[in-house]
């Protein structure tokens, strides 16, 4: 399939993934899952809305990596600067500064392994792992070459080099 056939189609609200041709359905998140993402869009949102940064966005929504080679991703949260909202049109053309994803047993291994490398691969600045069985977040610094990694626990505060004055428990992040 190509990315154009995968735009053609239907609306929908159920998650789908095209990763080089080949689209991925997999089954809604648990409650435990959404209910995360939920915390760390507000999370976000509370810190980029009043200093007017940019814009949050909400799984399901498409982000064309890569358009030629068919790979499109729907990362749990994601956050674009002010300066690059021009990417976003009915979807994300182009990385986004900020990718979270929260992990779920059937996702795990996507999320630390093959979307870690295409978030890299692609530009996205800044990439945020979200682990709700040990309660910890993981940001992985990928801007200017970087590549460096920070792991939270409770009752660390997790920062970000994109957002320099964001600051949150990790407790803010689960119930």
């Amino acid at each position: 399939m190509t990315t154009y056939d995968y735009l053609d189609g239907e609306e929908t609200n159920r998650r789908r993934e095209l990763a080089y041709g080949v689209l991925r359905e997999p089954p809604a998140p648990f409650f435990s899952h959404q209910e995360v993402v939920f915390r760390v869009a507000l999370l976000l949102q509370n810190h980029v809305e009043p200093r007017s940064l940019g814009r949050i966005g909400l799984a399901p929504l498409d982000v064309i990596l890569d358009a030629e080679l068919s790979l499109v991703v729907q990362p749990d949260v994601l956050f674009v600067t002010a300066a690059r909202l021009s990417i976003i049109r009915d979807q994300v053309w182009g990385a986004p500064d900020l990718v979270v994803e929260v992990l779920s047993p059937g996702s795990e291994w996507r999320d630390r392994h093959e979307k870690l490398r295409w978030y890299r691969q692609y530009g996205v600045r800044e990439y945020w792992i979200v682990d709700l069985t040990s309660e910890r977040v993981t940001v992985m610094d990928f801007s200017a070459g970087a590549s460096e990694s920070r792991v939270f626990d409770r009752p660390d505060i997790v920062r970000s080099t994109l957002l320099p004055d964001f600051e949150a428990e990790v407790s803010g992040f689960f119930h």
